[in-house]
């Protein structure tokens, strides 16, 4: 048998979940969700460094006006 990893992790909305239909069949909905907080603040903190990096990268990169 053919080992399935992870495709994708993301926080969805319940519109979400309806848009996606039914074959969309793996979910856990946070608050049954062990640990949860836990996993957002790196999440967090990993969107925050990105920001930052942009943020620094366009500020370096000329603009043309």
């Amino acid at each position: 048998m053919v080992s399935e990893g992870i495709v994708a992790i993301g926080l969805l909305t319940k519109n979400d979940v309806q848009l996606l239909g039914p074959t969309f069949r793996r979910i856990w909905p946070d608050e049954e969700t062990p640990c949860f907080s836990q996993l957002l603040q790196p999440i967090d903190e990993a969107d925050r460094d990105l920001s930052r990096e942009s943020d620094l990268s366009q500020a370096a990169t000329p603009t043309d006006r």
